[in-house]
């Protein structure tokens, strides 16, 4: 069971380290197209600003939380575009607005009461859903700004949150995407980026999947194809899987291209 307060330390870190890759950059290097359609860097942190904006809505005040939900609603496909849009701005006001709304959120979530279910897109949910969903969407973006430069990043033990994520959506992801949610168990076996062995599901498990957790991240966050990445599936459920894994809430993403077929 992991505590809120370090997972919020881990929040804390991995927003860190986005805001290095972004810091340094022109007003120029802001607007470099990055691997999501239409979104420049800046609109990736402009995304990071407006969700976190949201987030603290939820913790601290869920009437208004409630009204961009139904704006959210009448434009199911275009409010998260919509909201990059707006929150984009030049990076002397984005960079600050970012930092303020990210630690903003963080000590709303500290503060927030124990036992607490924090409304969200879908369902409700912990302090710790929600810190654990920020760490996943702030690490996701962050790799988008990172493909952007060419800049490879060195993968942390804060995997393991994106991973825990990845494996509790198993379901959500065939259901945003139109199909039955499976009933047979997935064994997934994955190497952390220590070289220690993440596990979960049953041992006897029919259907598996196995492969660096990296690359499970960067599938269910769908920022690379299944065809790009080292993940072994074993069975029609986690074959299926590598199709439809999507550790976000809303409609189905419309993923990536394979880089083979690019290529």
């Amino acid at each position: 069971m992991v505590e809120l307060a370090d997972l919020l330390t881990d929040l804390a870190d991995e927003s860190a380290d986005v805001d290095a890759l972004v810091a340094p950059l022109t007003d120029a290097q802001w607007g470099v197209p990055t691997p999501a359609p239409g979104w420049t860097i800046g609109h990736q942190i402009a995304h990071l600003a407006w969700t976190d904006h949201v987030a603290l809505l939820s913790a601290t005040d869920p009437d208004a939380f409630f009204t961009a939900l139904s704006a959210g609603a009448a434009d199911p496909d275009g409010f998260v575009d919509r909201g990059a849009a707006e929150y984009l701005a030049p990076p002397s006001e984005l960079l600050p607005r970012w930092r303020a709304g990210r630690t903003a959120l963080a000590e709303a979530l500290a503060a927030a009461p124990a036992g607490v279910k924090l409304p969200w897109y879908g369902t409700g949910m912990s302090p710790v859903s929600m810190a654990t969903g920020r760490i996943m969407e702030t690490w996701a973006h962050g790799q988008d700004v990172a493909d952007a430069l060419g800049v490879a990043r060195t993968p942390t033990a804060r995997l393991r949150h994106i991973v825990h994520l990845g494996v509790r959506t198993l379901g959500h992801g065939f259901v945003a995407h139109g199909r039955p949610a499976p009933t047979a168990p997935v064994r997934v076996e994955l190497i952390a980026p220590d070289g220690q062995l993440w596990v979960y599901g049953p041992a006897d498990a029919v259907d598996r999947l196995a492969g660096p957790a990296l690359d499970f991240c960067l599938l269910v966050t769908q920022r690379r194809h299944r065809a790009d990445l080292s993940l072994v599936a074993t069975g029609p459920v986690a074959d299926e899987w590598l199709d439809v894994a999507q550790a976000f809430a809303g409609p189905p993403g419309a993923g990536r291209a394979s880089a083979q077929v690019a290529s």
